[in-house]
């Protein structure tokens, strides 16, 4: 009994996926297309641009069963009304191959970082003072880290409003966090610049400092979303 206990544990080891194994950043470059899938704390996006132009992107809280994703979403730039769909999906060490299409993608990172996760901004402050951020309805925005990819996403589920989206490359290393843009849906000669920021984490909140992409300065902080 305990053989065969064993036998099937490392059979579902080789073939069975789970949330842990699929997190963070694939991607699939075809010529100048880039397409990248995010995979952390059970949220997931799909973004498509070139080196000029955001082309589109959706993203939802996702569950694995089997060789299918199931995916809630919560926006959908292509389309008007949002629904729940299913992908499937096959991984081995460093590929993926996703979607009816078996479009394959290779894994850029593995989702391993302190800031990895879905955050939603909670205050700022001003004048040294905590300023909560009031969320109303469904709106939101969200920030979604995996190991070396973040994505920022103003959206509102209730209406599929999409209200813009950036994203491309971070590193955080001794305070110092930078990102790299490599796609804004809302100006794309942002793409190509870099942005530094004084960051920490503190009881269990992202402190952020520094500048905007437009040259304001902001104090923010972010807490999990989920």
């Amino acid at each position: 009994m305990q053989f065969l206990f064993t036998f099937f544990a490392i059979l579902f080891s080789f073939n069975g996926m789970t949330a842990e194994n699929i997190d963070g950043a694939w991607m699939n470059a075809e010529g100048d297309t880039h397409t990248v899938l995010l995979f952390s704390d059970g949220y997931f996006t799909m973004t498509k641009y070139t080196s000029a132009k955001f082309l589109e992107s959706s993203g939802g809280m996702f569950s694995l069963e089997g060789n299918e994703i199931e995916v809630h979403e919560e926006f959908n730039t292509a389309v008007k009304e949002l629904s729940t769909v299913s992908y499937p999906v096959s991984i081995g060490k460093d590929e993926l191959t996703f979607g009816r299409s078996d479009q394959k993608f290779v894994r850029i990172d593995d989702g391993n970082n302190p800031l990895s996760g879905v955050w939603i901004i909670s205050g700022r402050i001003r004048d040294g003072k905590v300023v909560p951020v009031q969320h109303t309805g469904a709106r939101k925005t969200l920030k979604m880290l995996t190991g070396k990819r973040f994505q920022w996403f103003a959206i509102d589920p209730s209406t599929n409003s999409f209200s813009g989206t950036g994203g491309g490359t971070f590193t955080f290393k001794d305070g110092k966090y930078t990102e790299n843009i490599e796609f804004f849906s809302r100006d794309s000669t942002r793409v190509g610049s870099s942005l530094l920021f004084e960051d920490h984490l503190e009881d269990g909140k992202w402190h952020h400092t520094g500048l905007s992409s437009k040259g304001a300065t902001i104090y923010e902080i972010w807490e999990k979303a989920r």
